[in-house]
């Protein structure tokens, strides 16, 4: 379970002489559940990469509570890290490195045995069909091949939540349908996914819940259902466009769907 409350984020930007300050997010609040993929959209700018990173433990948040199996992301920061895997937009991969070495290393950092780090190495390795170029260095892979040796890092401890940035981008029809396919059989096994994208397609064809963050705020929760009755749109293009820039917020920044 991922959870956020009232979490906002503030930096200090130099212009010129002067100092002013961003507010980047501006308490945002959600609940993502466990055996459900929940959805995150929003605009350029809204705050959800911000908002992610908090959540993964890279920036601490200025105000509120970032919470993953109720372990908070400020004060306990490494058991936060050792029950989520992140998938970032960046992919990050070490080029000279093979694909195993690339998924073994991340599960070494999470203190696994090595007993266990071989036994789920394969295990990943398999799940994403990865066996034809495990051993190979992964400079010169397809975008497709990237993405999932990074997810197949993120994958390695087995962890109880996931979050994925923008995990379909540049992807190739084949390669989408195998990460969905995927996506469902851990939200079946109980795992809480968090997923950003802006993808509407992405988004109906995946999402138990949807959450719409704009200008750094919560806008809008429920299912692709509930956000299309409160729109009162035939899409969830057309209920995205009306309650991420058309709102008309309560006073503390959320509707209630």
């Amino acid at each position: 379970m991922i959870e956020a409350k009232q979490l906002s984020k503030s930096f200090k930007v130099a212009k010129g002489k002067k100092q002013t300050t961003v507010h980047a997010v501006q308490q945002v609040n959600f609940l993502a559940k466990n055996a459900c993929i929940t959805g995150l959209l929003g605009p350029n700018g809204a705050g959800k990469t911000t908002t992610m990173r908090m959540l993964s433990t890279l920036i601490e948040p200025t105000q509120g509570t970032a919470l993953v199996d109720g372990f908070d992301c400020k004060m306990q920061a490494q058991l936060v890290r050792a029950s989520l895997g992140v998938l970032s937009d960046a992919r990050g991969l070490y080029t000279r490195l093979t694909a195993r070495e690339n998924i073994a290393y991340f599960g070494s950092l999470q203190g696994m045995s090595t007993a266990l780090l071989k036994a789920r190495t394969a295990a990943v390795i398999e799940q994403l069909g990865l066996e034809s170029i495990a051993d190979r260095p992964t400079e010169g892979f397809s975008q497709g091949e990237r993405m999932k040796v990074a997810l197949a890092r993120a994958l390695i401890h087995d962890p109880n939540n996931l979050i994925l940035d923008e995990p379909t981008n540049g992807l190739d029809i084949m390669t989408i349908r195998l990460l969905r396919n995927l996506l469902k059989q851990l939200r079946n096994q109980g795992k809480c996914i968090l997923l950003s994208t802006h993808i509407m397609q992405e988004i109906t064809a995946l999402a138990d819940e949807v959450i719409i963050i704009s200008r750094g705020k919560t806008v809008a929760q429920g299912s692709v259902t509930d956000l299309l009755t409160q729109a009162q749109a035939s899409s969830m293009e057309e209920a995205f466009m009306k309650l991420a820039f058309d709102e008309t917020e309560d006073e503390g920044g959320v509707q209630q769907g």
